[in-house]
């Protein structure tokens, strides 16, 4: 920690309508270290002028964080390699200065192989080169892209689990020795848990057993599965009520209605209860009085619905992958991520559980403050090796 002032640390911040799990993270990390590493870090975080006032706001309420916005930064990520296959984003780069930063946090944004400052690299997870046939040909070029030149570029590589970090290591040798994982934790503030859930129930019409899936309607999210699942149990005369929210995927706008439009085509419309994208109150409001969490995804680099689930005891039903195994250990049932019969099973297991609004776990403090702390050392350790 610096014995003068606290590290400014820019950030770009990550529009939840985009990638929920981003925006939650880098709100979670925000929280984490105001109340756990006060006066270590100062977050700055820069966003466009077009910005969702609205997703600005809960970033502003934060201790200790400072929010920047500059027109700079409603370049999309892409157009941003531009510049920056070059040199430096001199934009960015001049708005860092004129704010007093000391480190950069980059994630999907590049800002140049000569940037003047130390700069750690947030992959969260290496999707597109475990399963490359979820993605356009554009898409995975422009993640590659932007990868190698982090890597090239002797960056410090931050990962959200042991599993991603032998994907980079697999993929890109040259970091060997420049990786650091930092596995992060969710507390959310008291403000996104005052509602009632009971309320919530009632606003959407819903019944007071079901099973939440918040993910975001992405492909590798396998809500498919699911669907099979539930057309299984319906013949054997179980019709449980699973509760779907979250956005769809820009690159892929057309698998939500997808999957909606299956579910009513099958049947299944009143079991398969999808909301839209909720406010995060209610997304911790559901969640806490699910009877469980259903994460069916084919691939995840540290998923925040299971760090959330496992914040409040909310029990977890989750495809069976590497990291899912790291992050939940025994306390999840498990199956297979092509097996829908195996996850009818399990749902089926949770015979008519008693309503219950589950408040944070006790132990969730030392969690989170691990995750802080983590951050903190690795934006010390690249500061002093620069």
């Amino acid at each position: 920690m610096s014995a003068i002032r606290p590290i400014r640390v820019a950030f770009t911040l990550i529009s939840r309508k985009t990638w929920a799990g981003g925006y939650n993270y880098q709100l979670n990390l925000f929280n984490a270290l105001g109340k756990y590493c006060p006066g270590a870090i100062t977050p700055i975080v820069f966003a466009g002028q077009a910005y969702d006032v609205g997703e600005l706001e809960p970033v502003r309420q934060t201790t200790a964080v400072e929010v920047v916005r500059a027109q700079c930064f409603d370049r999309s990520s892409l157009a941003s390699l531009v510049p920056t296959l070059f040199a430096q984003d001199r934009g960015a780069i001049n708005t860092f200065r004129a704010n007093k930063i000391d480190a950069v946090w980059e994630n999907a944004r590049f800002f140049g192989w000569r940037s003047p400052y130390p700069t750690v690299a947030w992959i969260p997870d290496l999707q597109h080169r475990q399963l490359p046939h979820l993605f356009s040909d554009r898409a995975r070029w422009r993640r590659e892209l932007g990868f190698q030149l982090q890597v090239l570029s002797g960056r410090t590589i931050v990962l959200s689990s042991l599993s991603a970090e032998r994907h980079c290591l697999a993929y890109y040798p040259p970091t060997k020795g420049r990786t650091a994982v930092v596995r992060f934790a969710t507390e959310p503030s008291p403000k996104l848990l005052g509602l009632d859930p009971v309320q919530v129930l009632q606003k959407h019409d819903l019944p007071r057993t079901y099973f939440y899936l918040p993910n975001q309607f992405w492909r590798h999210k396998n809500h498919k599965i699911v669907l099979d699942a539930l057309a299984m149990l319906s013949q054997r005369g179980v019709r449980p009520v699973i509760v779907a929210s979250g956005g769809r995927d820009p690159n892929d706008p057309e698998y939500l209605d997808q999957i909606v439009r299956e579910a009513a085509d099958r049947g299944l419309a009143q079991q398969f209860r999808y909301l839209g994208m909720v406010p995060l109150p209610e997304v911790y409001a559901l969640l806490r009085a699910s009877a469980a969490l259903i994460n069916p995804s084919r691939f995840e680099g540290w998923s925040t619905t299971v760090e959330e689930a496992k914040s409040f005891g909310v029990p977890m039903v989750l495809s069976d992958i590497d990291v899912h195994r790291e992050q939940a250990e025994d306390g999840a049932l498990y199956f297979h991520p092509d097996d829908p019969h195996r996850l009818a099973n399990h749902l089926q297991s949770f015979a008519k559980p008693a309503f219950v609004v589950r408040d944070m776990n006790k132990e969730l403090g030392e969690r989170v403050r691990q995750f802080a702390e983590s951050f903190v050392f690795t934006i010390e350790r690249v500061l002093r090796e620069r």
